[in-house]
């Protein structure tokens, strides 16, 4: 049992307002997968799969293992995996997860696997890559997959989809529209000749957002389902869904001329009062927030982080703030401070997100 005093809250109301922002956005007809990759952005996948399961058609997560997890939590739902080894296809297989086949390595392991089981239609997914470059077939490729396809009943493409590189950059629009039409032509191709129609989709968070004539038959929604849109604006109308707590452990007096922490880095100029905290860099609290370039919140005061940040410890002061030992602190609550620790950290959310450690106790607000 996790008895950590630092808990990360995660927000069900939060996440199913969110989910339902960027439903209103689809049509009625659009299927959503969300993508719950990366212990669910840094908060917990199980529970996030849990929140939103009776309202969505997928889920998708980077690899098999992942998987794996909300499989062994009784998630039913179908889960695409979008990032799958070679080594993994037989668990995939066993937990009944969907590979998302990017290159013909990938394919041609995957249709060896089914005709050893045998497995019969079982469902696939075909990724293209359309501009980002870095996972996917080539337009060219699209005659050999079709033959490779319409020679086995042992798979089914359930999906054909591509991922856009800068879809949350308006500077980028001609880009875009060229890979969805390029997506849109290969879609064709293979609409014309499998004997079938896949599910299609292309958008991510800011292509909803950006694009939304170009939802097809499902949406991937990632970021935005934790509240972070493509811009300020967007972000505004989202709510927060990570709350990250921890309490005061001690507090100290600090003599002018004394120093705190390692390699003595803050020097009191006057008679200072800090607080240590048991969150530190093996947490995910950044080394880059140390010296005074983060803050927590105590009792709605601010209170600067000084000195280095340690492995599992910060100290803040807290000289103008009335507070006692075992007091609440608020590391963030809100996007607005995540987005202001990324920027000190030369970051973006994600990173902030998906940084916070696993001995970080997770907690469900409902």
């Amino acid at each position: 049992m996790n008895n950590h005093v630092t808990i990360l809250e995660i927000d069900k109301k939060a996440i199913l307002y969110n989910f339902q922002y960027f439903k209103k956005k689809l049509e009625s007809t659009t299927k959503v997968l969300v993508v719950v990759k990366a212990f669910g952005y840094g908060s917990d996948a199980v529970e996030v799969a849990k929140i939103v399961e009776e309202q969505v058609d997928y889920f998708a997560v980077a690899y098999s293992y992942e998987g794996v997890v909300l499989r062994e939590a009784g998630i039913k739902t179908p889960i695409l995996v979008l990032h799958p080894q070679l080594q993994n296809m037989e668990q995939i297989v066993r937990y009944h997860l969907e590979p998302g086949l990017y290159s013909f390595k990938t394919l041609n392991a995957f249709l060896k696997l089914a005709d050893e089981k045998p497995l019969m239609n079982y469902p696939i997914h075909i990724k293209f890559n359309t501009g980002l470059n870095r996972l996917g077939f080539s337009h060219s490729d699209v005659p050999s997959i079709l033959i490779e396809l319409k020679k086995s009943n042992n798979v089914v493409a359930k999906s054909i989809f591509t991922h856009l590189a800068a879809s949350e950059d308006l500077h980028e629009y001609e880009f875009t529209v060229g890979q969805i039409n390029n997506f849109a032509f290969i879609v064709k191709k293979i609409y014309d000749h499998l004997g079938y129609k896949p599910i299609i989709h292309a958008l991510n968070t800011s292509g909803i957002i950006n694009y939304s004539k170009a939802q097809f038959d499902m949406v991937r929604l990632g970021i935005g389902l934790y509240g972070f849109g493509n811009t300020p604006k967007e972000t505004q109308n989202l709510k927060n869904t990570h709350n990250l707590k921890s309490i005061i452990s001690q507090i100290r007096t600090i003599q002018p001329g004394e120093t705190v922490g390692y390699n003595r880095a803050f020097v009191a100029s006057k008679l200072t009062k800090s607080a240590t905290i048991p969150i530190g860099h093996a947490d995910g609290i950044s080394r880059r927030l140390g010296n005074k370039n983060g803050f927590v919140t105590i009792n709605n005061n601010i209170a600067p982080i000084i000195g280095n940040v340690c492995m599992d410890m910060i100290i803040v002061d807290v000289t103008k703030i009335d507070c006692n030992e075992g007091d609440e602190v608020i590391i963030f609550n809100n996007q607005k401070h995540i987005e202001f620790i990324a920027s000190k950290c030369e970051t973006i959310p994600y990173e902030i997100l998906t940084s916070i450690s696993q001995r970080v106790k997770r907690l469900v607000k409902n």
